[in-house]
């Protein structure tokens, strides 16, 4: 085969392959939400920076998180908040949240915090967010981890 005529081919099979590409995937994965951090309060109150995990391919809209928070096996109560944060693709934010805990959760974190022991904790429920040009999802989300004290920070878990 001639030199100009395999060129020529592969021009084509250049061009062939181009025509196909129909550019980036859009792929909406679940999202994920955990505890960050944990600062307890004088009060009792708990600030709560919650981190949003976007594992999607395009940004989506945090829209509404409704989870029932379990600590060290006890129910800590309700938190629900309205971020209204936009995350870009594959990237996470934080967002604080005040949370009043019960009681049975207050005592379960200062054990944790005396003893210097990890904190094991629960999320459960609902992420409602919205993917870039779609209308709104909602996500369930079971998530299990652990925060420890944070060292020289009193009443901070991590």
């Amino acid at each position: 085969m001639p030199r100009a005529h395999r060129f020529l081919l592969l021009l084509l099979c250049a061009i062939a392959l181009t025509a196909c590409h129909r550019g980036l995937v859009k792929r909406v994965s679940e999202p994920a939400v955990s505890l960050q951090q944990v600062t307890v309060g004088t009060d009792g109150r708990w600030q709560v920076e919650l981190r949003l995990q976007n594992y999607s391919s395009i940004p989506m809209r945090f829209e509404d998180i409704d989870l029932a928070v379990t600590v060290a096996g006890q129910d800590a109560g309700p938190l629900r908040a309205t971020p209204g944060y936009t995350i870009g693709p594959e990237a996470a934010d934080v967002v604080g949240v005040n949370f009043i805990p019960s009681a049975n959760a207050r005592m379960a974190v200062a054990g944790a915090l005396a003893s210097g022991q990890p904190l094991p904790y629960t999320l459960k429920g609902t992420v409602r967010a919205t993917p870039e040009d779609q209308s709104v999802r909602s996500f369930e989300l079971d998530m299990h981890s652990s925060l420890s004290a944070a060292p020289g920070l009193a009443g901070v878990l991590r």
